[in-house]
């Protein structure tokens, strides 16, 4: 079967796929929920445990690029297959980690693992998937992160706090495991790129039309997640009210996310990729642009019904624009498809560093409202510049098998 043109049939396939960025999404986000425990258990500050968050960012933003460049020849099923058993091991021995320089370690060498295996599972699901489907398809993949935010770090934390973090870490690796498992049995073979050579990947990598759009995810990155990084300060001070308001408020952006993780995907089919990524992205910016106001003229006691509408609005749309990004750098970048959505996801993790370095400043002068008002300005320059390049270079509606992608493979993250 021509997979690259028809699809491959069943959906086993795509459920491993999503299950592969579920439990990455929740190794990657879980530390934050037992940070007091690891801090407490290997005498450290919580200020000195949450640098195992910013490691992780940081090795994974940098690893991405190259990496996906140097297995970019790789079969697919062998690198994802393979990459969730190293990701598993690491867990394990995590779980066991004596003390933070180990632990410290481990991360790098866990964000190493997921650098790799990531923009493959979201190539796979590019290249696997029937040219009509393609958009939703990458949503569906997509909303295994999502899923991560409202699943796995919830249960992951009630672990830690119950049996201590070791075990959390034990769990990611036994649910790896069953992933593996699925993944061995469920993924179809999949031959990597054709041979471009290094200097024609970075050619095509450095294209104005794929650097752009990875700008375009460094600031959207900046200026979305600072809302949902100090989503906390914000809700307090623009409602005066926190405690289970807070923990409501993250649950509504989680099912409003995963909600527009799938329609981002549809949307992508129906309207294409280009006209999906700036309406999705700009209910972003407009529901973002919504909280400053609310924060400016509600003074503080703003009503929750309001402010839980503005942030579903904005959790919809903050997800939603996933799907149509992921495509789009595929498309865009012809051959070299999987290296963009690498490139894409290094920017995206740029992007967090930078939320929570700006919106902190801007916290710190303006209370809750600072984050809002910063990320509302960050994001309409965005859109600005999307617009701009979706004008400049249209990436059509061609499928990724289109672009030069490898046109026939047997059928067998």
């Amino acid at each position: 079967m021509n997979a690259d043109n028809k699809g491959v049939r069943g959906h086993g396939w795509l459920l491993v796929l999503l299950l592969a960025t579920f439990v990455i999404g929740t190794d990657d986000f879980v530390i934050a929920g037992v940070l007091p425990e690891i801090a407490a258990d290997l005498d450290v500050s919580e200020a000195a445990a949450g640098q195992l968050v910013t490691v992780f960012s940081i090795t994974y933003a940098l690893a991405a690029p190259p990496l996906a460049v140097l297995t970019a020849r790789w079969p697919r099923k062998t690198l994802v297959v393979g990459g969730l058993a190293v990701f598993a091991v690491v867990n394990v021995v995590t779980a066991l980690a004596p003390a933070y320089a180990a632990l410290m370690a481990l991360r790098v060498l866990a964000a190493l693992v997921a650098a790799a295996i990531t923009p493959a599972v979201f190539g796979m699901a590019g290249r696997l998937a029937a040219p009509e489907r393609v958009g939703r398809t990458m949503g569906v993949v997509a909303a295994g992160l999502t899923m991560s935010l409202f699943a796995g770090v919830p249960i992951g934390t009630l672990l830690g706090s119950a049996f201590g973090w070791r075990s959390t870490f034990a769990a990611v690796a036994l649910f790896t495991c069953a992933v593996v498992a699925a993944a061995s049995v469920l993924l179809p073979r999949l031959p990597g790129a054709p041979e471009l050579g290094v200097g024609a990947q970075l050619r095509a990598l450095s294209r104005p039309a794929v650097l752009l759009g990875v700008l375009g995810t460094v600031m959207g990155a900046s200026g979305g997640l600072m809302t949902y990084t100090y989503i906390a300060p914000i809700t307090h001070d623009l409602t005066g009210r926190g405690g289970t308001l807070v923990a409501l408020s993250i649950a509504v952006v989680g099912v409003a996310g995963a909600f527009g993780t799938f329609a981002g995907g549809r949307l992508t089919d129906r309207w294409g990729a280009d006209r999906a990524l700036l309406f999705t992205f700009g209910v972003q910016a407009v529901a973002t642009a919504g909280l400053a106001v609310i924060g400016l003229l509600g003074q503080g006691s703003a009503p929750v019904w309001l402010l839980l509408t503005t942030l579903a609005v904005w959790g919809f749309g903050g997800w939603g624009f996933n799907p149509p990004m992921n495509t789009r750098a595929l498309r865009l970048a012809g051959d070299a498809g999987t290296e963009a959505v690498a490139l894409n996801t290094s920017g995206l993790y740029v992007g967090i560093a930078l939320a929570g370095a700006l919106g902190g400043v801007a916290l710190e002068l303006h209370g809750g409202l600072g984050p809002a008002v910063a990320a509302s300005v960050i994001l309409l320059l965005t859109l600005s510049l999307m617009v701009i390049s979706v004008r400049r270079f249209p990436s059509g509606d061609r499928a990724p098998a289109d672009l030069g992608a490898p046109q026939s493979m047997p059928s067998s993250h």
